[in-house]
This record gives structure tokens, sequence and C-alpha cells, in this order.
């Protein structure tokens, strides 16, 4: 029976009234991707990893074990504990041993909780926000757009603090905290992704050390813990050789501040939904396995088995194969860059790790309402310039820097001269066709401005 047309749709909660309008990425993604056409358009928006570096014959052998061996992987297809299968959990232990993972040892982890998120590390950051009290969440500027636009759906409020080449600064950090006055006891939370989305910049173990230090001066100020959440999602990707080795927030962390979230995405494939996080063990983390298990009892335990039996056999190896494959790759795309728009450029960052670059114009703006933004997506109105409707020419898509910067922020402005380009997913043909096609925009930008000229 078809809906009475006067009715009124339900009333929604402040999260549901906010979530109606989707987020200017969500919009911009959906609107690209709905006519996009593969070999003629170019997706650098979007955060996928490569297509190549996902090891399916890998995936293949983990499923064929998990299901041929009922025993040893228990209830592959049923429910299963909200925390995590002991199988998973005992797996990241000794990887994360096996590998040195940030300098830990066992006795720091055996005073550690692990829990798995329900859905990848994102349902994890929602859990942390879910489970704690609304309030100021600190993070670094530009900011990872995704979770701080979710964040103030859910009625937070944050404050960005701008970052430098080591990361977010810890100088900045304490004159912002220092101006909240009595709003300071409004901050719940500072959350810092160790290797940048979207700036790509890495997170120095000397800065790491002073958040570390900041937390727990704010925590002790305030009597009260202020987790600090790392978020090590492209941790594993570092693939610079001249990178010092990440030094986990655990070591030293004497206040019991330090929770960081992981993830099996980048390096083994997304599809598995498969995060999790390290902390102290209390009522945080006890709240965080409450959410999970209202959400969705637990994480597909398949998928946790399988988890585990690549991170057993294979995660090593795997990461080895994909950094090499990224380090490649990085070194031609910024080659590109420097050969098509080093003109123009004021700076350029990322590119040691994950699949990340960054970068500042000195005089074109990419705004969606910029002429370079609507040269790529072929919306200036000009048929020389978009080409027919029925044989449109080829179309670029990357993330305006104005989607980046907090809009109160300092690097507003700024933010109106950035982009993120995503050279992870397309392969490097594509890449090199769209940083071609980034310089006629550049030009086009420039001689569609009186007296901005090349």
């Amino acid at each position: 029976m078809a809906r009475s047309s006067h009715l009124d749709e339900p009333p929604l909660s402040a999260y549901g009234a906010a979530s109606r309008t989707p987020s200017p990425v969500a919009r911009m993604m959906a609107e690209f991707a709905a006519d996009f056409r593969d070999g003629a358009d170019v997706n650098l928006g979007v955060g996928y990893v490569n297509e190549r570096t996902i090891p399916r014959r890998l995936v293949v052998e983990a499923t064929r074990q998990v299901i041929a061996h009922p025993r040893k992987y228990d209830k592959a297809l049923n429910y299963g504990a909200a925390a995590g299968t002991a199988g998973l959990i005992d797996a990241i232990r000794r990887y994360w041993l096996a590998n040195r993972v940030g300098g830990v040892t066992g006795d720091l982890l055996d005073r550690k909780r692990v829990v798995v998120g329900v859905a990848g590390a994102s349902s994890l950051l929602e859990a942390f926000a879910a489970v704690l009290k609304p309030g100021i969440a600190v993070t670094a500027d530009p900011m990872y757009y995704i979770y701080t636009n979710f964040l103030q759906r859910a009625g937070w409020r944050v404050l960005a603090v701008p970052e430098d080449g080591q990361g977010l600064r810890s100088d900045l950090l304490a004159e912002k905290l220092a101006a909240l006055g009595r709003r300071l006891r409004d901050v719940r939370m500072i959350y810092v992704v160790t290797v940048s989305n979207p700036t790509g910049t890495i997170l120095s173990n000397a800065r790491r050390g002073e958040l570390v230090a900041a937390a727990a001066g704010l925590s002790r100020r305030l009597g009260r813990i202020v987790p600090l959440l790392l978020d090590r999602a492209y941790e594993e990707l570092i693939h610079d050789p001249a990178v010092e080795p990440p030094r986990s927030g655990m070591l030293d962390d004497e206040a019991g501040c330090v929770y960081e979230v992981s993830t099996v995405s980048k390096v083994l494939a997304p599809a598995l939904r498969v995060g999790y996080v390290i902390g102290p063990p209390g009522g945080l983390l006890d709240a965080v396995v409450q959410r999970v298990s209202d959400v969705g009892f637990s994480a597909a335990p398949i998928n946790q088995h399988i988890a585990a039996f690549l991170l057993d056999r294979h995660a090593a190896g795997q990461i080895a194969s994909v950094n090499a494959g990224y380090r490649r790759k990085a070194l031609r795309v910024r080659r590109w860059i420097d050969e098509r728009l080093g003109g123009e450029l004021e700076a350029v960052t990322g590119g040691s790790a994950g699949f990340y670059f960054y970068l500042t114009f000195r005089r074109v703006e990419t705004h969606e309402r910029s002429a370079f933004f609507r040269f790529l997506s072929r919306t200036t109105g000009e048929p020389a310039v978009d080409g027919p409707p029925s044989r449109r020419r080829p179309r670029v898509l990357y993330l305006p820097g104005e989607h980046c910067v907090h809009p109160a922020g300092e690097l507003v402005s700024l933010g109106r001269r950035q982009l993120r380009l995503s050279y992870g997913f397309e392969q490097p043909r594509q890449i090199a066709k769209a940083l071609r096609l980034m310089a006629e925009a550049a030009d086009y930008a420039l001689s569609s401005c009186p007296g901005r000229r090349r």
C-alpha cells in the first residue's frame, strides 16, 4: 500500500537529521561514479588499495583451510565473541612480536587488551565516538575528513591543530588547549592518523612522544583519562627506506592514555573488514566491546579466521611485496608531478607511505567552484573544453583540499589551493594521463583569471 502523501516523515535524531545531507566528499564521489567510464575517466580521489595488491590466491588458500578444519577454526560460519576470536587476537599478538611492530615487547602486550571491531577500523573509531561522552575531539589540520565529518554529525566539536613535517604540532596544541579556558574540561579525546590521510605526513617518533606526554598531562590536569587514539591505518605501508621505523606510543604510555587502532585492509584485503585496537584494559574498552555486540554481535568469524591464517603465514611477505610496488609507483608519480605541475606548486607532501600526495598550488585554486575543478570535471559549459554530451572528454576526480581543512581553522584559505591525489587504485598509465590533464587544467585556470596568466 502506498504511503499517504500527507503524512510527515518520521522524526529523526539530531544525528539522523544531519545525515540526510551527504558529506561533501560522499556527494562528489557519488556524482562522479554515476557515469564513470573505465579507461576514459581517471579516479584519483578514491582511497582504494590497488586491486593488484590484493592476494587473491592466498585468500582462497586461507578460506579453504578455515572451512576444511572446523575444529581448529571454531564456528567460522556462526556468530562469534564480541571482542574477537581468540585465534585472531593471538595471531595479532604473534604478528606484532615477530615483526617487532613499534618496538613493543611481549611484556607490554601482555598488559594490553586487543579488541576486534565489528567491521574494520572505522567501526572502532565509531565505537569510541559512541561510548565517550560527546565533547571536543582534537585532531590535526588538514583532517581525516571522513571521521571528523562523522564526529560533527554525531554532536562532537572538532578542534583542529595545524601539522608540520613531523605531524600535529605539539606547540600549537598547547596553545589551543590553553585558549579553551573553561571549555578545556570538554576535551574528550585526541585523534591522530600516524600517516596522515590526506597529507601523507608521517608522525615522527619525537612528535609521537610529545603527544603522548601532552595527553598524559591533560589527563592529570582534568583528573580523568583523555584517550590518545593513534590511527595506524597506513603505518604498515611506510615504503620509503629513509623513514625511521615508527615507535609505538604505548612504550611511553605510563598514564594509560594510548589506544592504537590498526587494520589489515591496506595490506591484505579491505573486504575482510578486520580492524582492531590495542590499549589498556578497563571501562573504555569494555564499553567498546559492548558497542561491537550491539551493532553486529561480532566481526564475521570466517573473516577473522582468514585474517589470522594470513597474519601467521603470509603477512610479512605480503607487506614487503605491497610496499615494493607502492614505492616504485610513488617515485614515478612524483616524477610526473614535478615534470607537469612543478612550476605551479608551492609544496608537495606524501609519497613515503600509503598512496597519497598532497599538493599545494601557488596560484591555482582547486575547490569545486574553481576553473581547475570544472575543467577536470568537464563542467565549464564550454564545448571546446567539455566535449559534446555524447563524447565528453576524459574527466579526472581528485579530493579538493577545501574538504580536508577545518572550516573554522587557520588553513581555510590555503585549502582552496590544495588537493589530495591518490596513486593507489589507478594504474600508472592512467595516472600519467591524469597529470597531463591537470597541467592543462592549471593553464586553463590561469588563463581564465585576469592578471594571473603564466
